[in-house]
């Protein structure tokens, strides 16, 4: 028994990969990678079955979209084959957006249009597959916000929308404004953050039949190099199922932990290296049974369940 490789999204035929590469770290490293190895790391994710890519705007202080659609321009696949996820709405104060003088938000239908041609040109391409508000704006006027969503999917630049980090509440606000579904709310949640079983997130996702993408999937790496009693309880336990399935490796149990969940969580990995990627993906072969499944959230909670 194994997950489905593929996540449908709409009615028309758009899914995504059933684990999504995070281009968030990209360049991350001591030197910025060069658009052929970008080129690599995009067709090595690819082969693993990694088809989609998760972006937004401020990731690398403004300037991994562009690293990243040089890469793609030095790719030889079909743009067709792949998904291209951005976000838009955060300012950061920043020297590449010396406008913003402090961190905030901005939902305003000329930012979410000029955000939306800004990622299209860095990313070297004509559509997005899935474009999401990044977070709630206190200041979101719905019928403004919908009426530039929906304009840009009608213009052919964006192919679905979505949110991250929405509560239901706010989900549904926007949602009652627009003439299509909202497709996914992406969030946060791992083994160690599980707020998302019990806040109603899951819930909202199940009930409207969305699909939720994941982001932290491994708790930021504290997973693996935290040093509080929590962290230390979970590897225990992660390691004990490792042994149980053959999974092999701490992240694939972790990663199979998400995708047990009925709501079809999405993970987004975001690790730039093609071996970690490899040991992830594997999660998809690995179904958990019930008593594991809980002896992680045992383990996490510091008690068993109530």
């Amino acid at each position: 028994m194994s997950h489905d490789s593929r996540i449908g999204l709409t009615s028309d035929g758009l899914s995504l990969s059933r684990l999504v590469f995070g281009a968030w770290r990209l360049l991350d490293g001591a030197v910025p990678p060069a658009a052929e190895a970008v080129a690599r790391l995009i067709g090595t994710a690819a082969d693993l079955g990694l088809t989609s890519f998760d972006h937004a705007d401020i990731y690398g202080n403004y300037e991994v979209e562009a690293a990243f659609g040089a890469g793609l321009a030095h790719w030889h696949g079909k743009r067709d084959a792949i998904e291209l996820i951005s976000k838009c709405d955060i300012m950061l104060a920043s020297a590449n957006r010396p406008q913003n003088r402090l961190k905030h938000y901005d939902t305003s239908a000329g930012h979410i249009t000029a955000s939306v041609d800004r990622s299209l040109s860095n990313l070297r391409t004509d559509y997005l597959d899935l474009l999401l508000l990044h977070r709630p704006d206190p200041l979101t006027d719905a019928d403004e916000t919908a009426a530039a969503l929906a304009a840009l999917v009608k213009a052919g630049k964006v192919r679905a929308v979505g949110v991250s980090n929405f509560t239901p509440s706010q989900f549904d606000l926007l949602a009652s404004r627009l003439p299509f579904a909202l497709v996914t709310n992406q969030i946060e949640m791992s083994v160690l953050k599980t707020s998302a079983l019990t806040d109603g997130s899951l819930d909202h996702a199940q009930r409207l039949a969305y699909a939720p993408m994941i982001w932290s999937p491994l708790g930021g790496g504290s997973l693996f190099t935290g040093t509080e009693q929590r962290e230390a309880r979970v590897r225990a336990a992660l390691a004990s199922v490792a042994a149980e399935t053959g999974a092999g490796d701490l992240a694939t149990v972790a990663i199979a932990w998400l995708l047990r969940h009925p709501a079809r969580l999405v993970p987004v990995l975001g690790s730039m290296k093609p071996e970690r990627l490899a040991a992830m993906v594997k999660a998809l072969d690995i179904v958990l049974d019930r008593q594991q499944w809980f002896s992680l959230l045992e383990a996490s909670e510091g008690r068993p369940v109530a």
